[in-house]
C-alpha cells in the first residue's frame, strides 16, 4: 500500500542539506550554519551542499554587465575586484569547506513566500522583501534562544477590512478653508516621492466647487476629493477626520469608476496613484499594489514612458515628466518593499530615464532625486535579488552609483529649512528631505544586506563555538568582504533612523506615513539582528533600535500596519535581551570556576534564573512580552500609557480580539508547497 503524500508544511527534511551533513548522513536543519554545525563548533563552514554536473570546481561569480549610469563621477575599482578574481583561480574541490568559506559571493537566506490575504488567497511576497528577512531572523532566534513569541508562525498577511457601509454624497463634510488644510496635509505626505502637477485643478475646484457633470470632471473631482482623504488620513486619531477620510475616498473612488476605466487620460494615471498611496497609508498593500498597475498601463497607454515632446501641449510636456517620475518612485518603492516585479521595471531601459532632468522648483527637486534613485533600486531588486547568490562585486558596483547619486544632490536636499516664517514649507521641505534620505538608506540596506546575514551568522557561530568549548580552537572566520559590506548595512539602519528621531522630535512628523514605517521596520530588523550577534552593547545602535520603536509607537495610535511593526519589534527586543543574559550566564559561569552564588529567593542559586527558565519553560513566552498589557506601549501626547485602540475607517481596530502575536510570523513556504 502505498504510503500517504505528507503535506509540504509537515516534512521534516530540508530542502537543502549542508555539505557536513550530507557527508555524514545525518539529518540536517537546513538553516545555515544548522544546529549540527552550531554544536560541533563549524558553524563558518556550514555551507549548503552544491553539485554541478560534469565538474568538481566551484563556479565562478559571473562578472556585472559594464555600469551605464554615473560611473564617471566616482572611481569604482576596489582590491575586492582583484580578491574575487584570485579567488575563482584555483580548482577547488566542492566538497571541501574551506573552499566556500571565503567566497565573495553571499547564498541568500531569504526566500520568497506566500501569505495569506483576508480572503484566504495566497499571496506572493518576494525574498527582497522585509518579510522575507524577517522569517530568517526569527528562524536564527528559534535556533539560538529556542521558542518565544517572536518566532510564533502563522500564514496571514496583515491587511484590514475594508469599510463598505452606505454614505450620503449629496452635501459636503467640509468648507472650502478646511479642503485646502487637508490638502496641505497631502503636500507634505507625499514630498519627495510625488508630484503629480494637480495645482491648477485643486484650484479650480476649491474655488468654484461644483457638481461634475462629464467623465472629465468627474476625474477630476476624484484627484481632489483623494487628497482631502490622504490629508485627512495624516491628521490625528480623531472620529471626525476618520469620517472625513473615508467620506473623500469612497467618493473619489467612485467617481474614479464612473466611466468604467475606457478612456485613458493623465487625470486617471493620477487618480491611481493617490488612490494606491491612500491603500499604502490604510494597510492594504495588495490593492495598493493593483491600483499601481493600471496606473502603469494607463501611462503606457499614453506614452509618458517616451519622449513625446513637440507632439503635445506645451502644459502636457512640462506636466507628464513629472507624472512619470512620481509612477516610477511609487511603484518601484512599493515593489521592492513586498519583494514582487514592478509593471515600470521592463519600461526603464533606455537613455530618456537615465538623462531625465527638468528645471524644477524646490519639490520638484526632491521628485527627481527620488526618481533617480529608483532606478538604481530597480537594478539592485534585479541583479541582486535575480540571482541564486548575491556577488560582492556586483555590490560595490551598486554602492558606488548610490555613492555618485548622493554627491549629485543639490544642496536643498542636505539642509533644512527652520528658519522661514511659513510653517508649511518647513514642513514640505523637511518632509521631503527626509524621505529622500530614508530611501538613499533604504536602498543601502537592500545592497548589503545578504552580507550582513553572512557575516553575522559566522559571527553567531563563533560567538557558539567559544562559549561551548571555552577555547578559541579552529572557530570560524568572517569573509572580509562581507564584513565591509554588512558594517555598511548597519551603519546606513543606524543613520536613517537617527534622521527620523530628529524629525520626530522637532514635532514635524506626520501622524500616518505610509511607505516611512516600512523603512522603519527595515532598518529595525537589521539592528535588532546585529544587537541579537553581538555579545559587546553599542550604545549607538541600541538607541537607534530604541528610536524606532518609539516613532512606530507613534504611528501605531492609528497605523494597524505601524502597530503590527511595533509589536514584532518588542518581541525582537525581549528575544535579544534573553540572548544576551544567556550570554552573560554563561561567560560568568565560565569565570566562576572557584566561586558560586549560596543563597537565592528566586530558587536554586546555583543554575542562573534565565537559563532555568530557558530549560524549564522553553515553549512559553519571554516574560517581557508576558507583562505587557494590551495597549501599554500606546501613549498620548501627554505621556499617560492608556489610550483607545486605533480606529480604521470610522469603527475600533480591536487588538484584543484579533490575537496580534499569533498572526504576525509569514512562515516561509517552499516554491514547491507554494501554490
Amino acid at each position: 500500500m502505498a504510503r500517504p503524500k505528507v503535506h509540504p508544511d509537515n516534512r521534516l527534511r530540508a530542502n537543502t542539506a549542508c555539505t557536513a551533513c550530507r557527508k555524514s548522513k545525518k539529518r540536517c536543519s537546513g538553516s545555515f550554519p544548522c544546529s549540527n554545525c552550531l554544536h560541533k563548533g563549524r558553524g563558518g563552514s556550514c555551507i549548503p551542499f552544491k553539485s554541478f554536473p560534469g565538474s568538481r570546481s566551484r563556479p565562478t561569480a559571473s562578472r556585472p554587465a559594464p555600469s551605464t549610469w554615473g560611473e564617471s563621477g566616482i572611481g569604482l575599482q576596489s582590491p575586492l575586484r582583484s580578491q574575487t578574481h584570485d579567488a575563482a583561480t584555483p580548482d577547488l574541490d566542492v566538497d571541501t569547506p574551506e573552499a566556500e568559506s571565503h567566497s565573495p559571493e553571499a547564498t541568500h537566506r531569504t526566500h520568497p513566500r506566500m501569505l495569506r490575504n483576508l480572503q484566504g488567497d495566497r499571496v506572493y511576497v518576494g525574498k527582497a522583501a522585509s518579510l522575507s528577512f524577517l522569517q530568517l531572523l526569527r528562524d536564527t532566534v528559534t535556533q539560538h534562544i529556542g521558542p518565544s513569541q517572536f518566532s510564533q508562525r502563522s500564514e496571514d498577511m496583515l491587511e484590514t477590512e475594508a469599510q463598505h457601509g452606505p454614505l450620503n454624497f449629496s452635501q459636503e463634510r467640509c468648507n472650502a478653508d478646511e479642503k485646502r488644510q487637508f490638502v496641505q496635509n497631502y503636500e507634505a505626505a507625499t514630498s519627495g516621492f510625488l508630484s503629480l502637477g494637480c495645482r491648477d485643478i485643486t484650484f479650480a475646484s476649491l474655488t468654484n466647487p461644483e457638481d461634475p457633470k462629464s467623465d472629465q470632471e468627474k476625474t477630476r473631482a476624484a484627484i481632489v476629493d483623494l487628497m482631502v482623504a490622504i490629508g485627512a488620513q495624516s491628521r490625528p486619531n480623531d472620529p471626525e477626520c476618520l469620517l472625513t477620510e473615508r467620506f473623500y475616498f469612497a467618493r473619489g473612488q467612485q467617481r474614479s469608476f464612473a466611466n468604467f476605466l475606457e478612456d485613458p487620460s493623465m487625470d486617471l494615471v493620477r487618480v491611481f496613484v493617490l488612490m494606491s498611496f491612500y491603500m499604502l497609508g490604510a494597510c492594504r498593500r495588495n490593492a495598493a499594489f493593483m491600483y499601481l498597475g493600471v496606473a502603469s498601463r494607463a501611462a503606457v497607454a499614453l506614452g509618458l514612458h517616451e519622449d513625446s515632446s513637440g507632439s503635445t501641449s506645451r502644459d502636457d510636456n512640462d506636466q507628464r515628466p513629472k507624472l512619470w517620475m512620481s509612477l516610477c518612485v511609487l511603484d518601484l518603492l512599493v515593489s521592492s518593499i513586498l519583494g514582487r516585479p514592478s509593471a515600470i521595471s521592463p519600461l526603464l531601459t533606455g537613455d530618456r530615464n537615465e538623462a531625465l532632468w527638468i528645471e524644477t522648483n524646490l519639490p520638484e527637486s526632491g521628485l527627481v532625486a527620488s526618481f533617480h534613485l529608483s532606478l538604481i533600486l530597480d537594478e539592485i531588486v534585479t541583479r541582486l535579488y535575480g540571482e541564486r547568490a548575491a556577488s560582492a562585486e556586483t555590490a560595490d558596483v551598486l554602492l558606488g552609483k548610490l555613492n555618485n547619486w548622493s554627491e549629485t544632490l543639490p544642496q536643498s536636499l542636505r539642509t533644512s529649512s527652520l528658519e522661514h516664517e511659513n510653517e508649511n514649507i518647513v514642513r514640505n521641505h523637511t518632509l521631503g528631505n527626509m524621505h529622500v534620505a530614508c530611501s538613499y538608506h533604504f536602498a543601502v540596506i537592500l545592497v548589503t544586506r545578504p552580507f550582513l546575514i553572512s557575516a553575522l551568522s559566522v559571527r553567531l557561530a563563533r560567538l557558539h563555538h567559544s562559549l561551548s568549548t571555552g577555547e578559541p580552537g579552529e572557530a570560524p572566520e568572517e569573509d572580509p568582504a562581507h564584513s565591509r559590506l554588512a558594517a555598511a548595512c548597519i551603519d546606513s539602519a543606524v543613520y536613517m533612523l537617527q534622521t527620523c528621531i530628529e524629525v520626530h522630535d522637532s514635532g514635524l512628523m506626520l501622524r500616518n506615513m505610509c511607505i516611512l514605517k516600512a523603512f522603519i521596520f527595515a532598518a529595525a530588523l537589521v539592528l535588532g539582528f546585529s544587537m541579537f550577534a553581538h555579545r559587546d552593547i553599542d550604545s549607538e545602535i541600541d538607541e537607534a533600535f530604541r528610536g524606532a520603536m518609539t516613532i512606530l509607537r507613534m504611528l501605531a495610535s492609528q497605523s494597524a500596519q505601524a502597530a503590527h511593526y511595533l509589536d514584532i519589534t518588542i518581541m525582537l527586543e525581549a528575544a535579544i535581551n534573553q540572548q544576551r543574559q544567556r550570554l552573560a550566564a554563561q561567560a560568568r559561569q565560565r569565570r566562576s570556576q572557584y566561586v558560586s552564588r549560596i543563597f537565592s529567593l528566586n530558587g536554586d542559586p546555583a543554575t542562573p534564573r534565565r537559563q532555568r527558565e530557558g530549560d524549564e519553560q522553553s515553549s512559553i513566552a519571554t516574560p517581557l512580552t508576558q507583562s505587557i498589557p494590551s495597549y501599554s506601549w500606546l501613549q498620548s501626547d501627554d505621556g499617560i500609557g492608556t489610550v483607545t485602540p486605533p480606529m480604521i475607517d470610522g469603527t475600533l481596530f480591536d487588538w484584543e480580539g484579533m490575537d496580534l502575536p499569533l498572526w504576525d510570523s509569514f512562515p516561509f513556504l517552499t516554491e514547491s508547497s507554494a501554490i
